[in-house]
């Protein structure tokens, strides 16, 4: 017997619509006009939904649409109608406007169905969408249609504590790792400041064999030889399953300059996420790149770990800030990556760096060791026991009926 049986205990679960159980309810519409840069509240569209304000409106304003028209309370949850459809967020009650139907939320009964019960049974769902056009939407219509489960509320409450366990569990790890890469970066930083005279200047073409970038393929293939781009990073290092793949004729002819070898440095040169590195593992070759990712392949008696630490360091981020300032599209080339100077001390305090610096560089970014892999596990584990615990028996289905 599954241990939801065992918590429900022989009572029948109800099934009921979300339009029978609250009422849709979204936020007075904001014309982009109203908004500015700068603020006394935050101000959420569809894409800044949960993360980073997109504008800012005045307290004026906010107290008085407050006052007029629909706003959520403490522990509503927002649900994001359009993008990204579905995505969920409890409302904390901190000062911030949202975008009108863009993000809505479910005015229900508490005695009867718990705002963190539908917080978790939301990440579950399989949410109709209108057919047709580019953007996802989910319709008022379509959301009151949601079909949910409702068990008893000491049910319910039992479901949101467990899930509760994990989720806390998992941010306190979280927050762990937030510290731990804190201190990691200080310490490098500080492992890495040198006083003027007291180690030789080189530069990385110095130090390299090879410095050169990738480019596109024709065509991408279901399987072959893995093809890197910047998407496969996580952190510094390469996720296996966020590769491409090109075929042999693509690796071997049209992109041969940028075929990857063990221990080649990547480094992202262009767009939001220049600067971004990871060492190619032996596990993934063959393999090659494209034109947003430069190679650096190190000379053989180069400290390839002390150079890498050093190129994730603060030498690196103020080097492109100088060489790319004011640019619309941020982008290094080659040249300037063959004159990025590097100090260089002596071997032996090279592999005194690198000895406690990887350390630091395992707990904190490695996705085989570490608080990541923790995380990652965890994350599994929840996801396990959410959807065991809200998948109830029934010949409805969670589906909502299209409009």
């Amino acid at each position: 017997m599954s241990y939801l049986n065992i918590l429900l205990n022989g009572v029948q679960v109800e099934w009921k619509t979300l339009g029978e159980v609250g009422d849709v309810r979204m936020c007075k519409r904001i014309l982009k006009e109203q908004t500015s840069d700068e603020g006394e509240i935050p101000f959420y569209k569809i894409g800044t939904f949960g993360k980073e304000p997109n504008a800012y409106i005045s307290k004026k304003m906010f107290d008085e649409f407050r006052s007029k028209y629909n706003y959520p309370k403490v522990g509503h949850v927002l649900i994001s109608a359009s993008g990204t459809i579905g995505r969920a967020v409890i409302f904390n009650g901190e000062d911030a406007y949202f975008q009108d139907s863009n993000i809505v939320w479910i005015e229900n009964d508490e005695s009867q169905l718990l705002n963190k019960y539908l917080f978790y049974f939301y990440q579950i769902v399989k949410w109709e969408i209108a057919d047709g056009g580019t953007i996802q939407r989910l319709y008022n219509d379509n959301l009151k249609k949601t079909i949910i489960p409702i068990p008893p509320l000491s049910v319910q409450t039992e479901i949101v504590r467990i899930l509760d366990t994990f989720t806390e569990f998992t941010a306190e790890l979280t927050a762990e790792l937030t510290a731990r890469k804190t201190q990691y970066n200080y310490y490098r930083e500080q492992l890495l400041s040198f006083d003027e005279g007291d180690v030789e200047w080189k530069t990385l073409g110095d130090l390299s064999s090879l410095i050169t970038k990738g480019t596109t393929p024709k065509n991408y293939t279901e399987e072959g030889i893995a093809f890197i781009k910047t998407e496969a990073f996580d952190g510094t290092y390469i996720n296996t399953n966020k590769l491409s793949f090109i075929d042999e004729d693509t690796h071997n002819k049209e992109l041969k300059r940028s075929i990857l070898n063990h221990n080649d440095i990547l480094i992202t040169i262009a767009g939001a996420t220049i600067g971004k590195c990871a060492i190619v593992p032996k596990e993934i070759l063959p393999a090659n790149t494209n034109q947003a990712l430069a190679i650096i392949r190190l000379k053989d008696k180069v400290n390839l770990k002390y150079v890498f630490h050093l190129i994730k360091s603060n030498y690196l981020t103020k080097y492109i800030e100088q060489n790319v300032k004011g640019s619309a599209q941020p982008n290094l080339n080659l040249e300037q990556l063959n004159n990025f100077p590097i100090p260089y001390p002596p071997l032996e305090e090279q592999a005194r760096i690198v000895s406690i610096l990887d350390k630091f560089d395992t707990l904190t970014t490695s996705i085989t060791e570490g608080l990541p892999k923790e995380i990652e596990l965890r994350k599994k584990q929840y996801e396990y026991y959410r959807d065991m615990l809200l998948t109830f028996s029934t010949t409805k289905d969670t589906k909502s009926t299209k409009k």
